[in-house]
């Protein structure tokens, strides 16, 4: 019998429920193939899904959401392909070859050396993309994309504000805000973390640890405020980031890294006519046509140089736990992979 080995939860916890465990593999059925991951992505979703506050369909279960690697083997032709989590038919995607490189940012179980995949959760990658940044850049990247493409449809001229700037997915944001055109502010919590925010296209970086975030964005911006914020932090900048939007702004709230935001009272909101948008990736990329825009313009990006993913840290993949812990404790810059 196939086995690999894997990250698996038993129970919700700390890092320490993370156990590395060697299970069984089936092979490929109709519309699938098996994949080899080269690099697999780390991301803040991962520790929520790991704590339960993102619940998993069941325990015991690998965790992690994005990968890239190598087609194996492919399963046989004909079937309609079963229905997926993702609610795409397993075979709704291009056809696959044994070799070909391909990534995912969507598809719960990442923790592993190999798994078997529906075609329809996969893209191919483009020559000029390495595996290590197609697996650092699937999740973090295409949240990007629909935060500043589609949750928010961003103009040239416009400023917005960033969170955790120097991070997985701030530093992706703000890099495709400056391509968009924007002037982008960005927070962080060390000036070392400021530097990889400048560097990845923060025009004013705010120091959140030394300097009041809401007084420095109310001087940067003379005022008026911003029409958007992004947040992924949570409970420890919402409050701070509503009071930062201009008239009619939006708030966006997508990660939890300080906490759950708190129940909102709405009338907060008519002052000044604020909305607030609560989004997730699954629903932009649930079909293959979106999906395939989004990583399009994403991995498109990135070979164009348009787009830079930078990778701080590398962990085996059996050390896990240590990642979450450096992920948790704010000890991490830019992305980091977790390797095979």
């Amino acid at each position: 019998m196939n086995t690999t080995r894997t990250v698996r939860i038993h129970a919700l916890g700390g890092p320490e429920v993370l156990r590395w465990e060697e299970i069984p593999l089936s092979n490929p059925g109709p519309g699938e193939v098996l994949v080899r991951h080269e690099a697999v992505g780390l991301n803040f979703i991962d520790t929520y899904h790991r704590s339960g506050l993102y619940p998993v369909p069941s325990l015991p279960t690998a965790i992690g959401m994005e990968a890239a690697g190598v087609v194996e083997a492919v399963g046989p032709a004909g079937g309609d392909g079963e229905r997926t989590g993702n609610s795409r038919p397993a075979g709704d995607g291009p056809s696959f070859q044994p070799g070909d490189r391909v990534a995912y940012g969507f598809g719960l179980g990442a923790y592993c050396e190999r798994r078997v995949m529906p075609t329809g959760q996969l893209v191919p990658i483009p020559d000029g993309v390495d595996f290590e940044t197609a697996a650092a850049a699937m999740l973090k990247g295409m949240t990007s994309w629909y935060l500043c493409r589609r949750t928010y449809r961003l103009g040239a001229g416009e400023t917005v504000l960033v969170h955790a700037a120097a991070g997985g997915v701030g530093t992706i944001l703000c890099q495709w805000c400056k391509a968009l055109g924007a002037t982008v502010i960005g927070t962080v919590g060390s000036a070392g973390k400021g530097d990889v925010a400048r560097e990845h296209g923060c025009d004013h970086v705010i120091l959140y640890k030394e300097e009041d975030f809401v007084e420095r964005v109310d001087e940067i911006t003379g005022g008026r405020g911003v029409p958007v914020v992004f947040d992924g932090v949570g409970k420890a900048t919402f409050d701070g980031s509503m009071e930062c939007l201009s008239r009619f702004g939006m708030m966006i709230t997508f990660g939890n890294a300080s906490g759950a935001v708190p129940p909102l009272n709405l009338l907060r909101l008519s002052a000044k006519g604020i909305t607030v948008a609560r989004p997730s990736l699954k629903p932009y990329i649930d079909r293959r046509e979106d999906l395939e825009e989004a990583a399009g313009e994403l991995l498109g990006h990135i070979e164009a140089g348009r787009i830079r993913i930078t990778v701080g840290q590398r962990f085996p993949l059996a050390e896990a736990a240590e990642a979450h812990r450096a992920l948790e404790s704010r000890g991490t810059q830019g992305c980091t992979v977790l390797v095979p």
